[in-house]
């Protein structure tokens, strides 16, 4: 077998071949023969992959492998790759981490998304009408990515984060802004600088005068002080600093937007590109929809280059897949790769829209678990009931090839989805 130490067979990372379909190739390879592996970055320097499912999940369960780390002066750096923010839930270690968990859900739970659906229903058939309208009026494609994914997403995520609807034009384009990577840092660092500047006044409004959203609920979450701790004197119950409060904002906002946006697109180009008769099906039968939410989460690739993009940083040598990752060197864990195991999902390349078994890694798993997971699964299936209850026709009105993509993106994100509503 290869040293799993030395990798000059392979490309630098990230491989090329990846797409909304699927990791790249190269990660069935390395699953079977080495799937913990040194890279090298393709700007410099070098990071662990890991590409099985087991490993993934025992190592975002290893606390030496840490998020804080890759803050630290001296952290291997990746260029072209997002960074989330320092003091993000996402940027974090326990004990900072479990507060700031705590605090956070009771505001974003599952309870208050669930109460949401009826609101995504509503906006979601809004949008629709209005799409048909243009389909009718035309005769011609209409964009699903323009009129429907992207402001489904942003009206969602703002009407939960309680943004005003005459900024959210512009709070659109600092977003996009943010998360392209392609252009020079100081690019994305300004549109990370303006909604930085706008949350933060939005927080101070939130504070000031509270309303029904979860800035203002994350702005009233409260940690009880331990009972050994009460009395005259004791500390008053924890809450969320005003920096913390912005943070959150910011990472509802990506995984509630730009996350969201892009996968409803993806999965819809999935199902009517290979999938035409499970559309029709699924509109036929919308209790069917929640299964094949969870297998298109698993099988269709949002990650642009195929792990979450956050690297964690050994504190210590830890081993991993039997390997040994010494310590203060980069680790990145491939997540589509892992639901692609066979070891853990049979006929792993077939989408199986009534598949049950083991839970795929789209949210990632242990104390990192994507906040926003019920927001996402709400909106897919919602999305998904809607579009194929009222255009079971739908169809591409361009050859797939001819499709374009948001390159540079942290997700893959596409230009524009034209389609035909009608046969």
């Amino acid at each position: 077998m290869p040293d799993a130490h030395s990798s000059p067979d392979l490309p630098p990372f990230p491989f090329p071949g990846s797409s909304y379909r699927g990791p790249a190739p190269l990660f069935a390879r390395l699953r079977r023969e080495r799937p913990v592996v040194r890279v090298r970055w393709q700007g410099g320097g070098h990071a662990w992959l890991v590409t099985r499912y087991a490993d993934i999940k025992a190592a975002l369960e290893e606390p030496r492998l840490s998020r804080a780390a890759a803050y630290a002066p001296g952290a291997p750096a990746f260029s072209g790759l997002f960074q989330a923010p320092p003091g993000m839930i996402i940027s974090v270690d326990p004990p900072d981490h479990t507060r700031l968990r705590a605090l956070a859900e009771q505001a974003f739970s599952p309870g208050r998304i669930e109460a949401m659906r009826p609101r995504v229903r509503e906006l979601a058939s809004r949008l629709l009408d209005l799409l048909e309208g243009a389909a009718k009026a035309t005769g011609g494609p209409v964009d699903l990515v323009a009129s429907f994914a992207a402001p489904l997403a942003m009206t969602v995520i703002c009407e939960l984060l309680g943004v005003p609807e005459a900024d959210r034009e512009q709070f659109h384009t600092w977003v996009r802004q943010f998360a392209d990577v392609s252009a020079p840092p100081e690019h994305s660092a300004e549109g990370g600088k303006r909604l930085g500047e706008y949350i933060a006044g939005l927080v101070a409004a939130k504070r000031q005068t509270p309303g029904d959203d979860v800035l203002s609920a994350l702005a009233a979450a409260r940690l009880r002080a331990p009972r050994s701790a009460q009395g005259p004197g004791a500390p008053a119950d924890d809450a969320l600093s005003f920096d913390e409060l912005v943070a959150l904002g910011f990472t509802l906002l990506g995984a509630g937007f730009d996350s969201s946006a892009g996968q409803l697109a993806n999965v819809t180009l999935a199902l009517l590109a290979d999938h035409p008769a499970s559309w029709r099906h699924l509109g036929e039968h919308p209790e069917d929809i929640p299964a094949a939410v969870e297998e298109l989460l698993r099988t269709v690739n949002l990650n642009g280059n195929d792990t979450s993009g956050l690297p964690r940083i050994a504190t210590e040598d830890v081993v991993i897949g039997g390997v040994t990752v010494p310590a203060g060197d980069a680790v990145f864990l491939a997540f589509p790769s892992g639901n692609r195991d066979a070891a853990v999902f049979e006929h792993p390349d077939h989408v199986d829209l009534r598949r049950a078994g083991p839970g795929h890694l789209a949210f990632g798993h242990g104390i990192h678990r994507c906040l926003g997971a019920p927001l996402a699964r709400l909106e897919l299936a919602v999305a998904l009931e809607e579009l194929t209850r009222r255009f079971p026709g739908a169809r591409l009105a361009v050859a797939e090839r001819d499709l374009s993509w948001r390159l540079g993106d942290v997700n893959h994100n596409l230009l524009a989805l034209p389609l035909h509503l009608h046969l």
